[in-house]
C-alpha cells in the first residue's frame, strides 16, 4: 500500500462487519484444515495398494477407509467454502454500500468551488470503479489471502514433518520469487491508479456528451464524441496492457520457479524411494502438500496484484475522504428570526477556478427588508455572484456579506440556505415525478400544501392536465416539460420552501410571451413580502423594481428606479434602448 494508503485504513473499512467476518473465517479455517487433510488420505491408499499383505484388515480395508475419509472430508470442505464465500461476500457488499454512502455524502458536503474544479465523469468513477475495486480487497480477497496463507502455513508444516531435506529444496526458490514481488507490486501500483484516472478521464467524456446531446446531435459531433470517448478508451487499454504483460511476467517467471521446485522435488524423492529412505505414499502426499503450497503462493502472488490495484484505487477515495470543505455545510448561528436585510460591504472576489479575474470589485449594496431590487448589467458583470454570495456558496476574498447585520461567515450554512429561495433561468428538475420536484422545497409537505404551491405558480391547469396528474414524471433534467412548466415548477417549489429571501436569476429571459405572462404572475405572488433580488435583461422583469442596481465590471455604476435612470445618461439607459432597437 502506498504511504498515504496503509493497509490498517483500508482494512477498517471492513470493521463493522467483524462478526461476518469472523464466522467466514471459522468456516475458512475449517475447509484449509480439510484441504491439509486429504494427502494423509492419498498417503495411506498408496501405501496400501503396494503393501503386500492383502488379506482383511490388510492393505484393502485400508484403502476403503481411506477413501470413504476423503469422501467425507470433502463434503465438509464443500460446505465450509459455501459458507465461507457466503459470509465474506455478503460483508464485502455491505462494505461497498457504506463506503459509496459515505464518499457520495462527503462529496456533496464540498463547497461549490470544488465541483467547478472538477469533472463529473471523475468523481462518477470514484463512486463506481473504485469503490468496487476496495470493494474485493476488503472481502473476498481478505477471504482468499486467509485461506491460501493458511494452506501454505499448513503445508509447510506438513512438509517438514514429512522431510526436511525436500522442504528446502522446495522453498529455496520462495526468496527470489518475493524479491519479484515487490518489484512487480510497485510497478502495478502505479500503472493501477493511472489505469483509473485514465478510466475516470473517459467517463467523463462519455458523461458531457450523453448529458448535451441535443448539441451533439445539433452539430452531429457523433462521430467526434466516437474519437473522443475512443482516444481515451485506448489510454485505459494501454495501461490496462503494460499491467498484463508486467504481470503476466512476474507470474510466468514464478510458475517456473515453483514448478522447477517440484521437479527437485521429485527427482530427489524419488532418489529417496529408491534408497527405502521414504515410502511412495510419502512421496506422493509430499508432491500433493507440495503442490498446495505452490497453488497457495501463486494465488497469494495473485492477491498482490490485486491489494496493489486496490492501493491506486485507495488513494482516489480516501484523498476524497479526507478533504476537508472549506465552507461545512452546517456549524454556526441560527437566529431565532429573519427579517430579511442585506448587505453587501466593501466586496471583492475572484472565482476560486481564475483568482486573477477578479469579479466583484468592492461592492457596497443595502437591500431593505421585504425591497425588490433589480441587478442588471452585461453579461459576466457580477450580477449571478452576488445572489452566490448571499447563499454563501463562496465567500469573499475582501468585505462582508450580512444578513440582519451578521456575518453569513457566522451563521449556519444549512440554516442560511433555508432562508433563500432560488429560481434560475434554466431550472434543474430531478427525474423524478413533478410531486417529488415541488417536495424538494419541503420534504414534509402535505398533498394539499404542493397542490396549493402548484396552483400558485400558475402550474395547476397542465399538471392536472397531465394523465397521471402530479405524479407524472419529468425526465432526466425535466426535459419532457416545456421551458415555462419548467419554471412553474420550480416557483412551486420555491413556494414550498417559503423563503424569507428571494433570488430570481433570469427567470423569464428564455420564455415566450405567454408563458412569461404566466412566469411573472406567478413569481409576482411569490415576491409579495420578501427580500427579492431580480437578475435580469428583459425590462419587463425589472421596470417595476422598488430600485434598479446597475452592475457593469464588477462594480455598482448606478442606483435608483427605473424612471430615475431613464432620465439619467448612462449605462442603464443604453441597454434599455439597445432591447428596444433589437426588439
Amino acid at each position: 500500500m502506498s504511504r498515504g494508503v496503509p493497509y490498517r485504513r483500508l482494512l477498517a473499512l471492513a470493521r463493522p462487519e467483524w462478526r461476518r467476518i469472523l464466522v467466514g473465517t471459522i468456516f475458512l479455517l475449517l475447509a484449509s484444515v480439510m484441504s491439509l487433510a486429504y494427502p494423509q488420505a492419498v498417503r495411506m491408499i498408496v501405501d496400501g495398494a503396494l503393501a503386500k499383505d492383502k488379506g482383511p484388515g490388510g492393505g484393502g480395508s485400508v484403502i476403503d477407509n481411506a477413501a470413504l475419509g476423503m469422501i467425507v472430508i470433502f463434503a465438509l470442505q464443500a460446505v465450509a467454502i459455501a459458507l465461507r464465500y457466503v459470509m465474506f461476500t455478503l460483508a464485502g457488499e455491505r462494505v461497498v454500500a457504506r463506503l459509496r454512502r459515505t464518499l457520495y455524502e462527503h462529496v456533496l458536503a464540498q463547497e461549490i468551488a470544488f465541483f467547478d474544479e472538477r469533472r463529473t465523469g471523475e468523481l462518477g468513477s470514484r463512486l463506481a470503479s473504485d469503490t468496487t475495486v476496495l470493494q474485493n480487497t476488503v472481502s473476498v480477497n481478505v477471504s482468499m489471502l486467509l485461506r491460501n496463507g493458511a494452506s501454505v502455513i499448513g503445508g509447510v508444516a506438513l512438509l517438514f514433518y514429512t522431510s526436511p531435506l525436500l522442504t528446502l529444496i522446495m522453498l529455496s526458490v520462495v526468496p527470489a520469487v518475493a524479491l519479484g514481488a515487490v518489484i512487480y507490486g510497485k510497478r502495478i501500483r502505479r500503472l493501477s491508479k493511472q489505469a483509473q484516472d485514465a478510466l475516470g478521464d473517459a467517463g467523463n467524456v462519455a458523461a458531457e456528451a450523453i448529458a448535451g446531446i441535443r448539441t451533439v446531435r445539433s452539430f452531429t459531433a457523433e462521430p467526434l464524441e466516437g474519437e473522443r470517448y475512443g482516444a481515451a478508451i485506448e489510454r485505459t487499454f494501454q495501461l490496462a496492457r503494460q499491467r498484463a504483460v508486467a504481470g503476466a511476467t512476474f507470474m510466468g517467471a514464478a510458475t517456473l520457479a515453483a514448478y522447477g521446485a517440484i521437479a527437485l522435488v521429485l527427482w530427489y524423492g524419488g532418489k529417496l524411494v529408491m534408497r527405502d529412505a521414504m515410502s511412495v505414499g510419502e512421496l506422493t502426499s509430499f508432491v500433493l502438500y507440495t503442490l498446495i503450497v505452490a497453488v497457495g503462493l501463486g494465488a497469494m502472488g495473485e492477491l498482490w496484484t490485486d491489494f496493489m490495484r486496490a492501493s491506486g484505487a485507495a488513494e482516489r477515495v480516501f484523498e476524497l475522504l479526507d478533504r476537508k470543505p472549506t465552507i461545512a455545510l452546517t456549524g454556526g448561528e441560527v437566529p431565532a428570526t429573519v427579517t430579511g436585510r442585506v448587505t453587501l460591504e466593501k466586496v471583492e472576489f475572484s472565482y476560486p477556478a481564475r483568482p486573477d479575474v477578479p469579479v466583484l470589485r468592492g461592492v457596497d449594496l443595502v437591500v431593505a427588508p421585504g425591497e425588490v431590487v433589480a441587478l442588471v448589467g452585461p453579461s459576466g458583470a457580477g450580477k449571478s455572484t452576488v445572489a452566490a454570495l448571499l447563499g454563501r456558496l463562496y465567500d469573499p476574498q475582501r468585505g462582508r456579506v450580512l444578513l440582519d447585520g451578521r456575518d453569513v461567515r457566522e451563521l449556519d450554512p444549512t440554516w442560511l440556505r433555508k432562508q433563500i429561495g432560488v429560481v434560475a433561468q434554466e431550472p434543474i428538475l430531478l427525474s423524478g415525478t413533478i410531486e417529488e420536484n415541488v417536495r424538494y422545497g419541503r420534504a414534509d409537505a402535505s398533498d394539499d400544501e404542493v397542490r396549493a404551491a402548484l396552483r400558485a405558480a400558475n402550474a395547476h391547469d397542465f399538471v392536472w392536465a397531465f394523465p397521471e396528474g402530479h405524479k407524472t414524471r419529468v425526465g432526466e433534467r425535466g426535459v419532457q416539460l416545456s421551458g415555462g412548466q419548467k419554471q412553474r415548477v420550480a416557483i412551486a417549489r420555491a413556494l414550498l420552501k417559503d423563503p424569507r429571501i428571494l433570488v430570481l436569476d433570469e427567470a423569464t429571459s428564455a420564455l415566450d410571451a405567454e408563458s412569461e405572462h404566466l412566469v411573472q404572475q406567478a413569481l409576482d405572488r411569490l415576491m409579495k413580502g420578501r427580500t427579492t433580488l431580480v437578475i435580469a435583461h428583459r425590462l419587463s422583469t425589472v421596470m417595476h423594481a422598488d430600485r434598479v442596481v446597475v452592475v457593469e465590471g464588477g462594480q455598482i455604476v448606478q442606483s435608483g428606479r427605473h424612471g430615475e435612470l431613464m432620465a439619467t445618461e448612462g449605462l442603464y439607459r443604453r441597454l434599455v434602448e439597445r432591447q428596444f432597437v433589437s426588439a
